[in-house]
């Protein structure tokens, strides 16, 4: 795929998701399609991106599926896993140049690129959805999806209505201290961290010119505040291992209490990736290196 550079992407984009409503409790991103509602689906490619399985009952794959679907509602919109049975629509790998299933392919504007063929387990796939959700940020594509449905039978967490109603109204540093309530009764909460860390992050980078930020850390490389500032930046770009290599490049030039902010901030910078992405295992050896 030719995406633009990610210096290019409007940071606003990622406001506007940050403040839209959260998905409600149910909710489903995967639609069956067939060939005749395609091309619609693929056009709105250009809001969010879409994941598109091609897969057969022949194929021997519903232990992927499965972890598909699983993994498309966790994303909550963040794209929309469409699934198309080759069966019963064989001019849509016909047209796409697919002579196999299963296969699963990214589309991002409208650009179509093969993620892979046969079948991956679910730690794989996710390793592959979150590079491409990077490669969607780094290019301004930071839409959600529309539920496709919704299980009305499925209750709302109200734990987090306060921080949710936060985020929604713009008000980063509410929603930080919002989840700041949960974690003093939930320290190790997963969704809570997770969810301060994003918080945290868009109440930073959204209080100053992002590339102003980025020339002050050009300019002055070894202080610590511009460099985490440049950190934040490059992250909310979709930038992810650049940002987690400045960090623990400072870390490996700092001692005592300038090195112990930069730590602190790259394990938040972690939580806001998610603990179990690629990037995130390989930060971790490299920050245990510099560290000793």
């Amino acid at each position: 795929m030719s995406f633009n550079p990610a210096g290019a992407m409007d940071l606003s984009g990622i406001v506007a998701a940050a403040k839209a409503p959260p998905p409600p409790p149910g909710a489903s991103y995967v639609a069956e399609i067939d060939a005749t509602g395609l091309e619609d689906l693929l056009a709105q490619s250009a809001k969010f991106p879409i994941v598109l399985e091609l897969t057969s009952p022949r194929a021997n794959a519903e232990a992927m599926s499965t972890a598909l679907i699983e993994l498309a509602n966790a994303a909550g919109g963040a794209y929309l896993l469409a699934r198309v049975d080759v069966d019963a629509n064989p001019q849509v790998p016909a047209a796409l140049g697919v002579q196999s299933v299963p296969t699963v392919i990214a589309v991002i504007a409208g650009q179509l690129a093969p993620l892979w063929q046969g079948t991956r387990s679910k730690d794989d796939a996710k390793a592959y959805l979150d590079q491409l959700l990077q490669v969607a940020a780094a290019n301004g594509v930071v839409g959600r999806a529309d539920p496709v449905s919704v299980d009305e039978s499925a209750g709302p967490d109200p734990r987090f209505a306060a921080a949710d109603e936060a985020l929604a109204a713009g008000n980063f540093e509410l929603a930080v201290a919002e989840f700041d309530k949960i974690l003093n009764n939930t320290a190790n909460d997963p969704e809570a961290k997770a969810g301060r860390a994003q918080a945290a992050l868009l109440a930073r980078v959204t209080a100053a010119d992002p590339d102003q930020l980025m020339t002050a850390a050009q300019l002055a490389p070894v202080d610590v505040e511009a460099q985490l500032a440049a950190a934040d930046v490059e992250l909310s770009r979709g930038l992810v291992e650049a940002a987690f290599a400045r960090v623990i490049e400072l870390i490996g030039n700092t001692s005592g209490d300038s090195r112990e902010p930069a730590r602190l901030r790259l394990l938040e910078l972690f939580e806001t990736v998610g603990a179990d992405d690629p990037a995130v295992l390989k930060a971790r050896r490299a920050l245990t290196t510099a560290l000793f």
